[in-house]
Order: C-alpha cells, then sequence, then structure tokens
C-alpha cells in the first residue's frame, strides 16, 4: 500500500522528495511542542492551568544553551534545561497551590517574567552559533522504505525517545494508582482529599514535573536544530501552541503525537509549498493557522460548559481549600 501511494505521487506529477522532506522536518519539529504538551497534561490533569509555558521554555532553551556552549555535554544541557524550567514551575505551583493566586494571571505573569529572564541570561550569548548534539539515525531495513522510512526511521534519538514518553505518560495516567490519584484530584479534589489524598503534594509534583517536560522541550531546540540564541525567535511561540494541542487532544498523551506532528507540519509548510514550488497557495496562511487554533481553543476551553465536553478535569482552574465543598 505505501508502494502504491509513493507510485501515486509519482504518477500525478507531484515531487514526493520535496513532500517526504517536509514531512521528515515536521516530525523533528514538532518534538519541542510535543514534549511541552504532554507536560501541561500531567499539569493540567491535576486541576492546575500553566498558561506559562512559553515562559518555561524560553527559560529551558537559554539554560540548556548555555550549559552546552560552556561544557559541549549534552547530559548536562539537558539536565540544566529541565532544571530552570522546572523551578519557573515551582513558582507558579506556589502561586496557584499554595497562595490561591488566579492561574491565568500566574501564568501569563511567568511568561513575561521568564522571557525578561532569558533576555538578562543570554545577553552574553545573543546571536552566537552552536552545533547540533545529535543528528539523524538511519534505522538500517527502515530507512529504505518507500515515503515513511525516511519520515520516521531517518530521526534523531530524541524523536524514538519522545514516543516511549507519550507511551509512559498514557500508561502512568491510566494504569498506576499515581495516575489514579492525579485523575481524582484533577475531577474532584474534596472526594481525593476525603480519601486520604494529599491534593496540594499531588498538584506540587505535577506542575513540577509538567514544567520539566516543557524544559525538555527548550533543551530539544538547542540540541537537534543548534540555532543562534535569539530570544525573539527561538521558540517562536510554540509553547502557546502547545497549550492548544492539550485541548485539541482532550487531555490525551495517545493524542498529542499527531497533533503535534499535524502543526509541526503547518508550521514547516511555507518552506515545504516552496520547495514543491506551490505559489497558487498563500504559505503564510497555513503558518498562520496554529496561532489562529491556539487563540480558539484557549477561548473555548475558558468556557466551562465548552471545556467540559471537550474532556477537560472537572476541577480544572479552580483552587483547592480544605472544608470547603
Amino acid at each position: 500500500m505505501i508502494g502504491s501511494f509513493a507510485s501515486f505521487l509519482a504518477t500525478s506529477g507531484i515531487n514526493t522528495n520535496v513532500w517526504v522532506v517536509g514531512l521528515a522536518s515536521a516530525v523533528s519539529f514538532a518534538m519541542p511542542i510535543l514534549f511541552a504538551a504532554v507536560g501541561e497534561i500531567l499539569c493540567e490533569r491535576s486541576g492546575i492551568v500553566n498558561l506559562g509555558v512559553e515562559g518555561m521554555l524560553l527559560c529551558g532553551v537559554v539554560a540548556a544553551f548555555l550549559a552546552y556552549d560552556a561544557s559541549d555535554s549534552a547530559a548536562l544541557s539537558m539536565v540544566c534545561g529541565l532544571l530552570a524550567a522546572g523551578a519557573l514551575a515551582l513558582v507558579h505551583a506556589f502561586l496557584c497551590i499554595t497562595l490561591r493566586s488566579n492561574q491565568t494571571v500566574s501564568g501569563l505573569a511567568l511568561v513575561i517574567f521568564g522571557a525578561g529572564v532569558s533576555n538578562f541570561v543570554g545577553e552574553p550569548v545573543e546571536g552566537k552559533q552552536i552545533e547540533a548534539a545529535f543528528t539523524d539515525l538511519r534505522i538500517p531495513g527502515l530507512h529504505d522504505l518507500p515515503v515513511v522510512g525516511p519520515v520516521l526511521f531517518h530521526q534523531n534519538v530524541l524523536v524514538y525517545v519522545s514516543v516511549l514518553v507519550v507511551i509512559s505518560v498514557a500508561f502512568y495516567i491510566n494504569r498506576t494508582r499515581p495516575g489514579l490519584a492525579l485523575r481524582a484530584v484533577g475531577e474532584s479534589p474534596a472526594t481525593a482529599d476525603a480519601q486520604g489524598i494529599s491534593v496540594s503534594k499531588v498538584r506540587y509534583a505535577h506542575v513540577v514535573i509538567g514544567g520539566m517536560f516543557a524544559g525538555l522541550g527548550g533543551a530539544y531546540i538547542v540540541l537537534v536544530d543548534g540555532p543562534a540564541w535569539n530570544q525573539e525567535n527561538t521558540t517562536g511561540g510554540i509553547g502557546w501552541i502547545a497549550l492548544a494541542l492539550v485541548v485539541f487532544a482532550s487531555w490525551r498523551p495517545g493524542r498529542v503525537m499527531f497533533g503535534a506532528i499535524a502543526f509541526g507540519f503547518a508550521l514547516r509548510a511555507n518552506f515545504t509549498l516552496q520547495g514543491a514550488q506551490i505559489t497558487w497557495f498563500p504559505a503564510e496562511v497555513l503558518r498562520m493557522m496554529p496561532y489562529v487554533l491556539t487563540v480558539v481553543m484557549l477561548i473555548a476551553v475558558s468556557i466551562t460548559d465548552v471545556g467540559n465536553k471537550l474532556g477537560a478535569p472537572a476541577a480544572l482552574g479552580r483552587p483547592f481549600v480544605r472544608d470547603e465543598r
């Protein structure tokens, strides 16, 4: 069937190589969105909305960039990215869980704070170039398959790690006791508290872990794309796209990967269309769509009835005060 599809593209006059390269690029480009979205699922499943993903991504990027620039160690770079974003997530957890601040305001404040901190810390290396730490791997026997070979089996190792991450998180949420506690806290924290579950501990843990996943997405940008540090466009707003992807995937990790690739393809569509010499369709419109969808999704989830129908946790965005019902 795959061979027939490739033959169809060839006989239709479509430049197969351009689209294959575009799809392969979309898979790699989708990984930071995927990691950030998986982390946001864990956070929101506990009942805490974290709109500060973009700020955490920026902190993860600059921390990973500085660590890799100083040490040439991919492992240290990833750890620094995780810790930087996790620290910012801890601030969000303290504000929203302990102080019971407005979660939307806290998240937006952390975006501004994260952007400011990353800009200040990264100023000495502004525009500096680094080389990618991870290169694409060719999986023997699978790389040569038509179409899917170059797209799925010629990627860097972190792409394959992301598959394990999605499977592990899905299993954790749906098949483990801590995952059951997480879902209980997100749906009815009062009931979970009555059963002896520490709502605060569950929320703290998953907000911080969710932030660390965003830091992993930031480290991916540094270690795979190997860009120059540029605070203005290093992340390109993908933190906001990750928020929309969570809603798009109905808070289910299994759906996130496909949505992330779709978003990634849309973001890279301008290059693909130019390579395919397709000029009748404005690539800018397609590139704009993920951000339009992001706004629509954020508006939708803010409306209680719509959010519930989409599968949002019942206690999402609501602070928990013990002994209040």
